[in-house]
């Protein structure tokens, strides 16, 4: 997963900024499934995903 840069997340608008950040939680939400079952291969993901989350949640409070 490529992370993001803050530059381009800001020229987002609201809605897509709640979409993208709706999507980011669902693949969360996928992780966390696959490391119950044992078949996560790429816990480092989890990191990335928390902090695009928190990323997308400072721009809509800047905004």
């Amino acid at each position: 997963m490529k992370r993001v840069k803050a530059n381009d997340v800001r020229g987002l608008s609201p809605a897509e900024l709640d979409q993208k950040k709706s999507a980011l939680e669902k693949e969360l939400f996928d992780l966390r499934q696959k490391k119950a079952t044992g078949t996560l291969e790429k816990p480092h993901q989890f990191r990335t995903l928390r902090r695009q989350v928190a990323q997308i949640n400072t721009i809509k409070r800047e905004k």
